[in-house]
Order: structure tokens, then C-alpha cells, then sequence
């Protein structure tokens, strides 16, 4: 590990992210990124082919997960294009069907909204064993993984966008965690450590069998021991800090929406579409659909 000097140092050292105008899912522009493969004006009911690139941590009863839009490819290799699952219709997203979450754990600090959890994620086309990979506001280019996502929360009261976010998901594991605007927002929401995993970068509860929605302290950033800073790719990587307390938490048997695996040609019927207006000219988005 190597020397840091100050919290406020790293902080700093963050600065060069670029701010992000504030979008509600009503006013979105059907694209927020140049050469973004999906769309950010989706509609509402749910369509199990979208490519609505908003997700939505709300409640452990409604949060989405960034997830490959076609089966047969890693996560490593469709980062820029994930499309948003999401666990309750309204939203034109794809829907997280029945079953696949197996455990959740949803928690609202000060600083952050956080869910982890475990689940057969290979519902949401990602493959057998794969270890999965990050995703974040940022990307490599400075237009977030996927590009052109949108993250959304009603978790601190109105609805609103969180512009700094942090986002893991294997084969078998997810974790997500979006930071209030602050100056350590995006201390608090690392991207840094992309290959370290959930366990690693939000240590929380992943316990299989329990849906519970929490209040929480929020943790500490990761990676910083004392007065130093782990980097990826040292020899020696140091213990995951310790999960944060939580208390006030609401427990649910089950998390569902109603759908279950979407069997291969079934028929959907439509439920909205939201007009693009650009100048003289106005077009539709594809459609939202549900389940006959």
C-alpha cells in the first residue's frame, strides 16, 4: 500500500468526473450518450426484449440490475451495453423474473442507497460461472458503463438521479450502490477496484434466504487503511472493511412481481409508448410490453 495524505486528497482526486445534467425519467432524451446502444426514454409496463438503459434502486421490493441484453456473452464483454432488469413493471424496462433472487439485503445510509445480494442471475442471460464484472458512471470514456446509463432513487425522499453510482453482478452475486451528491460521493461509490468483486468493495449482507430493507451507518471508503491506500494489482490485498451496522430493518418473505421465466415465443401485448419530439419531427421509442 502507498501513502495518502488525506481523505480530502482522494476526494480531490476525483474531481476530474464530469457532472452529469440532472434527468428525470420523464424528461430523459431518448439517448444521453453518442453511440449508446439502448435508450433512456422508456415508456412504462415492462418488455422482456427493452434496451431501457435506467435502473432504479428504490426498495429491496423494487431495484434493478444492469444485466446483458442477449444471452452467450460475458459481462466483460457487454459492459457498454447492459440493459436495465428491474423487479417491478412501470418502468419499460426487462423484468427480473420470479425466482431469481434468492436473497436481498437493501439498505439507506447518510451517504448512499446500497442493495447486495445473491441470486441465479443466469436469468438475466448471464453465464454459468461467470465472475461478472463493475459498472459505474464513469466508463472509460467518461460516459458511464453501460453507456448513456441512468441511475434513479427514491430511497432519500422525491425521486431523483443519482449521478454516482457503483454496480457489480455476477453469475451468482450482485451489489449496487448509489451515492448522494457530496464530496465524497464518489470516495464513497468507487470504481477503482474493478476486479475485487462485491464482497470486497461493499461489504454488506449477501445472505440467501432473507429480504430485508435497513437504516445504516455508511461505511467506510474502501481501500483506505489508516493512512494508507490499496491499489489494485498489489501483491498483498488487505481484509474487506467491516460491514457497516444497520438497524430499523423490515423483513419480506419473498420478493416478486409476478413473472416467471418468459417461456421462448410467448405473446406480449402492449401497454405504452412515449412520443420523441426532436424540432417538426416526432417518433416513437420500441414499445412496452406485458404478458398476455
Amino acid at each position: 500500500m502507498h501513502a495518502s495524505s488525506t481523505f480530502a486528497s482522494l476526494v480531490l482526486g476525483h474531481a476530474h468526473a464530469r457532472h452529469i445534467a440532472a434527468y428525470t425519467p420523464q424528461n430523459a432524451p431518448y439517448q444521453t450518450q453518442p453511440g449508446q446502444s439502448g435508450y433512456n426514454q422508456c415508456g412504462t409496463g415492462y418488455n422482456q426484449s427493452s434496451e431501457c438503459q435506467n435502473v432504479y434502486l428504490n426498495t429491496v421490493q423494487d431495484f434493478c440490475l444492469w444485466a446483458p441484453p442477449y444471452p452467450g456473452s460475458t459481462i466483460g464483454d457487454t459492459e457498454q451495453v447492459e440493459v436495465a432488469w428491474c423487479m417491478q413493471s412501470g418502468y419499460g424496462t426487462r423484468l427480473i423474473p420470479d425466482g431469481t433472487i434468492t436473497g436481498a439485503h437493501l439498505v439507506i445510509t447518510p451517504d448512499y442507497v446500497q442493495v447486495t445480494g445473491v441470486g441465479n442471475l443466469t436469468n438475466l442471460n448471464i453465464l454459468e460461472n461467470d465472475q461478472g464484472g463493475e459498472f459505474d458512471n464513469y466508463g472509460a470514456a467518461g460516459g458511464g458503463y453501460p453507456l448513456g446509463g441512468l441511475v434513479f432513487s427514491s430511497a432519500f425522499g422525491q425521486l431523483e438521479q443519482i449521478e454516482t453510482w457503483t454496480s457489480f453482478i455476477s453469475y451468482d452475486l450482485f451489489c449496487f450502490r448509489a451515492c448522494r451528491p457530496s464530496l465524497n460521493a464518489s470516495t464513497l461509490c468507487q470504481y477503482t477496484y474493478a476486479v475485487m468483486g462485491c464482497e470486497w468493495n461493499m461489504p454488506a449482507n449477501y445472505s440467501a434466504g432473507i429480504f430485508e430493507e435497513c437504516v445504516g451507518d455508511s461505511g467506510q471508503p474502501v481501500g483506505i487503511y489508516g493512512t494508507s491506500t490499496f491499489s489494485q494489482g498489489q501483491p498483498a490485498t488487505p481484509l474487506p472493511l467491516s460491514v457497516p451496522p444497520s438497524s430499523s430493518c423490515t423483513f419480506y418473505s419473498t420478493i416478486s412481481n409476478g413473472l416467471g421465466l418468459l417461456p421462448s415465443g410467448a405473446a406480449l401485448t402492449r401497454v405504452t409508448e412515449v412520443p420523441i419530439t426532436s424540432g417538426a419531427t416526432t417518433s416513437f421509442p420500441p414499445r412496452a410490453y406485458a404478458e398476455l
